[in-house]
């Protein structure tokens, strides 16, 4: 007979240590070997707030946030709270054939929140999982079958989703996709009036800012697409995945271009970091095209959409932002951001843009000016492309205790997700760290080199 399981609580502190070992043998050894090559196999033992904390209790400022989970910080006390006392509560969680009292208040507190065009809520469980709902529910309220979504979107990794995601890298080998789903140029409104003028499609799909890269929409474009979306026939959905619950300053980054769209997908920072939870918020028009009978009431749901626990912690998540005011806070520590880092455009060859929208932020690199500072750049991006930014990503971690990401494959662009809760001194240090470490990259011959051997170095232990 087996042993029996030990609590977890002692599995913390029993087995300690053990990550990587683990994660190798029976989760994903690629990702390990991934990471042991960047030098980013930290053992993690907190996370608290903006920062994640490694057990020899060195704090590490978090600019990645989980791609967006923690908005209101790690381990967020009111969030935590309200989990316990759900729990505590011992409430009549998803009884399934009936209705609970959290997720009803959730919907109702979500949608007052949103603009008018919305009058309802269908529970998810992630963001790729809010797309597919979208997916089904504009092709039964149309009664269409083309989906269209911008190029270089990200709407998730599910089948659905991924037939909406305009990067290659994640789409190669998993074919055929969903039929009927067509990329339009981000920022083209022309391509899209011509794709709307055929009349068979349901919906538009589109980040207010693309996560992939930062990419913010051209003054016009998206108030255009709506404009265009309605003359068609066509529904438009605004995927706030990463976008929403405050990131870019405002509750919802539509809210910065007035938009109503019929649809909008939320999940990520909604969770408080605690508990998975989406939800697609919907038009009533819409919905009630989807869910027009009894016989029709449970044509789309999930298991465990709805729960009370993913309830609770996205009610404290909203209490959170209001009670600290951190929209208004995403709006000012952004704009600080921009202010310290825009000028790197002028300082540095190598940095060609700064943008960003509240606390969603990026700088993208380019190529030196001539001689052999631009002969190295381009042979080391024709070997690997989107190398120059790792030469950014592993100095901000290694030297200064910064953890941030490259904003998507094959790309020289960094990207920053601060939690909503970072104070303005850290945002201070992050914009001096990036200037201290970007003045290196620029010697290009010197940096590729320091980095090379660095990375030959932990791709040898890595292997091994």
């Amino acid at each position: 007979m087996a042993d029996v399981l030990p609590p977890v609580r002692e599995i913390l502190a029993d087995r300690a240590g053990e990550e990587m070992t683990l994660n190798n043998s029976y989760l994903n050894p690629e990702l390990g070997r991934i990471v042991r090559t960047l030098g980013l196999d930290k053992q993690w033992a907190a996370g608290e707030g903006a920062h994640l904390i490694d057990v020899e209790g060195n704090r590490y400022l978090d600019l990645l946030s989980g791609y967006g989970v923690f908005a209101i910080g790690r381990n967020h006390p009111e969030a935590i709270a309200a989990v316990r006392d759900t729990m505590a509560a011992r409430t009549a969680n998803l009884p399934q054939l009936g209705v609970t009292l959290l997720s009803g208040v959730l919907a109702e507190q979500l949608l007052s929140r949103a603009p008018g065009s919305v009058g309802a809520m269908v529970p998810a469980n992630s963001g790729t999982e809010a797309v597919e709902a979208a997916i089904k529910i504009v092709r039964a309220a149309t009664g269409r079958p083309r989906i269209l979504y911008a190029e270089h979107a990200f709407h998730g990794l599910t089948l659905g989703s991924l037939s909406l995601n305009g990067d290659a890298i994640f789409r190669e080998g998993f074919g055929p996709l969903l039929p009927g789903c067509e990329a339009v140029p981000f920022g083209d409104t022309d391509a899209l009036a011509r794709e709307l003028e055929r009349g068979d499609v349901a919906a538009f799909i589109v980040e207010p800012v693309q996560g992939k890269g930062v990419n913010l929409p051209a003054e016009g474009y998206l108030a255009s697409a709506q404009r265009l979306c309605r003359a068609a026939g066509a529904l438009l959905v605004c995927d706030e995945v990463q976008t929403g619950i405050g990131r870019t300053g405002r509750f919802l980054a539509l809210e910065h271009w007035d938009l109503e769209p019929d649809l909008i997908c939320l999940s990520k920072a909604l969770s408080g970091g605690l508990v998975p939870v989406g939800a697609v918020l919907v038009s009533r028009a819409a919905f009630d095209r989807v869910f027009d009978g009894m016989e029709r009431a449970v044509r789309h749901g999930s298991t465990f959409g709805g729960n009370d626990l993913a309830a609770a912690a996205a009610l404290a998540t909203l209490r959170v932002l209001d009670s600290e005011g951190l929209l208004a806070r995403a709006e000012r520590l952004g704009a600080l951001l921009l202010e310290l880092t825009v000028p790197l455009v002028e300082r540095y060859e190598v940095v060609s843009n700064v943008r960003g929208l509240g606390l969603m932020w990026a700088i993208e690199f380019g190529p030196p000016e001539g001689g052999a500072r631009r002969s190295i750049w381009n042979a080391a991006e024709r070997a690997q492309p989107g190398i120059f930014s790792q030469l950014i990503v592993g100095p901000l971690f290694h030297d200064h205790r910064i953890l941030c990401q490259v904003a998507g494959h094959r790309m020289n662009v960094v990207k920053a997700l601060p939690a909503l809760v970072i104070e303005e001194q850290e945002v201070r240090r992050f914009a001096a760290a990036l200037e201290d470490v970007v003045a290196r990259a620029e010697r290009v011959p010197q940096a590729f080199l320091r980095f090379s051997v660095s990375m030959s170095r932990r791709a040898f232990a890595a292997r091994k």
